[in-house]
């Protein structure tokens, strides 16, 4: 059977084509961080490297360095930690871009303005290199899903038997008078996530902002880098990027916090009222459970299983 290849999808491994900086306040710490990308060979992955801390100490963007998913992704290891990655990693994967060497000067990526966009944009100025390696395509082939409640998000297999694709279809509901149920989807592709997802900015309710900084969080919080949501009304002036905005930053955090399987997903995600912590239930159950899934790489202008090799890779990484 022919494989049905978007024109998106790549051959090989990717990286930036050069060096990368940005700087900014992060919006759960209220700290300044310098953030550089720097491009990688073939399977480094994303790797985060906190700079500003003696021995320079490597985080790999992987599902096991999780260590904490309220109101933001946070990755560590050995007790050191870098916050609020989603966004940043959402840009890579949307990209394309498969390995990149993340040096942070700071403990929380800049939230910039509260969306993907300008790290999107500082990406695609520096162009994306393609390297010798095949790339990696995890091809679900049962379906596999967490829920808690009414509240859940699923893997399901492609439409079509070959093909490539990873379709995202999402709800959120919001017992609220100005946000209650939106739904989004689409067909993720480099074009396609610049056109519609990456401007989507993180929200969230006046109503919450007390308490959230009581509790430590939003510190770093206004209305240059989040949608704030009054009681009956949108407080940022000139209102929305999109009449749903909202649930297409939620489709962008589900892309960076499923980025963290490590490899591309074919098959078709739908979530419902799902949020960070349910995203790395997801990511950790499929990793758990290798019979709903095989992973595919091209060799020669073929594709061929290569899932023993990855589960290794999985299991020791």
């Amino acid at each position: 059977m022919a494989h049905l290849l978007h024109p998106y999808i790549r051959m090989f491994q990717t990286t930036v084509n050069k060096t990368i900086e940005f700087s900014g306040i992060g919006l759960h710490t209220g700290s300044h961080a310098t953030v550089k990308i720097l491009p990688c060979g073939k399977d480094k992955g994303i790797r985060f490297i906190r700079k500003d801390i003696p021995h320079a100490p490597v985080i790999k963007a992987k599902a096991k360095n999780v260590v904490a998913t309220h109101y933001s992704t946070t990755l560590g290891k050995d007790g050191v930690t870098v916050s609020t990655v989603e966004h940043l990693l959402a840009a890579f994967y949307g990209l394309g871009i498969d390995n990149a060497a993340v040096e942070v000067y700071g403990p929380e990526i800049p939230i910039m303005d509260g969306s993907a966009a300008p790290i999107t944009e500082l990406i695609m100025e520096a162009g994306i290199r393609e390297l010798t390696q095949p790339r990696r395509y995890l091809v679900i082939t049962k379906p596999i899903e967490v829920r808690d409640k009414d509240k859940y998000v699923r893997l399901l297999p492609p439409d079509r038997e070959g093909e490539r694709a990873f379709t995202i279809d999402y709800t959120i509901d919001f017992s609220h008078p100005y946000l209650s149920k939106q739904s989004f989807s689409i067909t993720l592709s480099p074009a396609a996530f610049r056109e519609e997802v990456v401007s989507a900015r993180t929200f969230g309710f006046l109503r919450d902002v007390e308490l959230l900084r009581e509790n430590g969080l939003v510190r770093g919080g206004t209305l240059k880098n989040a949608v704030v949501i009054g009681e009956s009304d949108i407080l940022n002036e000139g209102g929305l990027r999109f009449p749903d905005e909202f649930v297409r930053h939620k489709v962008l955090d589900l892309i960076g916090d499923i980025s963290l399987l490590g490899v591309h997903i074919a098959g078709r995600l739908n979530a419902h009222r799902s949020g960070h912590t349910l995203n790395h239930a997801l990511v950790k159950k499929v990793i758990k459970n290798p019979e709903t899934w095989k992973v595919v790489e091209f060799v020669e202008e073929e594709l061929a299983d290569v899932s023993p090799q990855f589960r290794t890779a999985l299991a020791t990484a």
